[in-house]
């Protein structure tokens, strides 16, 4: 089964970011100049999905818009003579199939999953949160790839999965499972627990906002119930298919950026900016005075 399809929920309304997200979607916070939503897009182009069907809640339009055709954009660019500009602003949308559906009410991941049924017709599928960044090493495949990979060998749904310090697990859904045989990255879900507490913590693998599920995640969200807050969790679904057929966990090689969090959306974009020619250097000068005085 190849996986072609995925599903990006950006539905949130982003509370932690206001006033910011009055009239912004967190997905669409830039990255020194390109919004976190096209990072997450181009990493599943990179790992090779055709399609993309987004997420997407009340007064998330620029959204939609940031994937379109700009016209008027193009024709100033054309005018002022900055094609090269042209070119990164037709590709952004260019380059992948992207559907739009709205989560009308608020109740959950589980919830946004569960509407992206009919699109994905009974094909297995990628998910990919729309406020995080995976960031692999240098060198190392795209962090969806990476899953992908596991998914093809395994023919079976797959969780990623990354070590975060015991005091942290209260924060995420954590991992109970067994490695496979000759490959100890690998694990053969029992259970996932949503954020345990640290002495009640089975590990401390945290999952990582990407996920390759088969069609029969859709009938463990029918069988869910809400849960806090009234929403429909993802983790609790996962526990069904998991006693119903084998699922894993792929403890990868990639750094996660967690975007819905102020101090990791502010180190992130410190860290791309320093990567950059264009801004590193003299961000990297800057910082060195501001330390030293």
């Amino acid at each position: 089964m190849k996986v072609r399809k995925a599903v990006i929920p950006a539905a949130g309304m982003g509370t932690r970011f206001l006033p910011a997200t009055k009239s912004m979607p967190k997905e669409m916070l830039p990255i020194v100049d390109k919004p976190v939503l096209q990072f997450v897009i181009e990493e599943a182009v990179e790992s090779g999905i055709e399609d993309v069907l987004v997420v997407t809640g009340r007064g998330k339009q620029a959204i939609e818009n940031h994937f379109d055709y700009n016209p008027d954009l193009e024709s100033f660019l054309e005018g002022a003579g900055k094609h090269d500009l042209i070119d990164q602003v037709r590709d952004i949308g260019d380059r992948v199939q992207i559907h739009y559906i709205r989560q009308k009410e608020q109740l959950g991941l589980g919830d946004a999953i569960r509407l992206a049924r009919y699109h994905m017709g009974g094909e297995p599928f990628a998910v990919l949160l729309g406020d995080t960044i995976i960031d692999p090493p240098a060198g190392q495949k795209p962090g969806l790839q990476q899953l992908l990979e596991a998914f093809e060998s395994t023919q079976s749904s797959v969780v990623a999965v990354h070590r975060v310090p015991m005091e942290w697990v209260s924060r995420y859904g954590v991992v109970d499972g067994a490695p496979e045989d000759g490959n100890p990255n690998l694990l053969r879900l029992r259970k996932l627990v949503e954020k345990p507490a640290v002495e009640a913590a089975p590990s401390n693998l945290a999952i990582a906002g990407r996920y390759v599920f088969t069609a029969e995640i859709f009938d463990c969200i029918d069988r869910t119930s809400r849960g806090v807050g009234g929403e429909i969790q993802l983790t609790d679904a996962m526990n069904l298919l998991a006693q119903d057929a084998p699922v894993y966990a792929l403890a990868w090689q990639a750094r996660r950026f967690d975007i819905g969090n102020r101090v990791e959306y502010a180190k992130c974009f410190l860290e791309y900016a320093l990567r950059r020619e264009d801004t590193g250097p003299k961000l990297r000068e800057f910082l060195s005075q501001m330390l030293a005085q």
